[in-house]
């Protein structure tokens, strides 16, 4: 398993709140997916070069 993104807790809580339950693989993968995002973003300011500070502008 790679390094966790999320608050497992938070999402366990927010899921079973709404009658569900996550799957071991679910975790993972969200987490996957943030840092997807992240990576998406640090590549879109390091490439424009202009600043040092990611901003909700920087998400895709």
């Amino acid at each position: 398993m790679a390094e966790t993104y999320v608050v497992v807790s938070k999402i366990k809580k927010m899921v079973k709140e709404k009658g569900l339950r996550t799957g071991g693989d679910y975790i993972d993968a969200l987490s996957s997916k943030v840092e997807g995002i992240i990576n998406a973003s640090v590549e879109k300011v390091q490439a424009e070069g202009k600043k040092k500070t990611l901003g909700t502008e920087d998400l895709q």
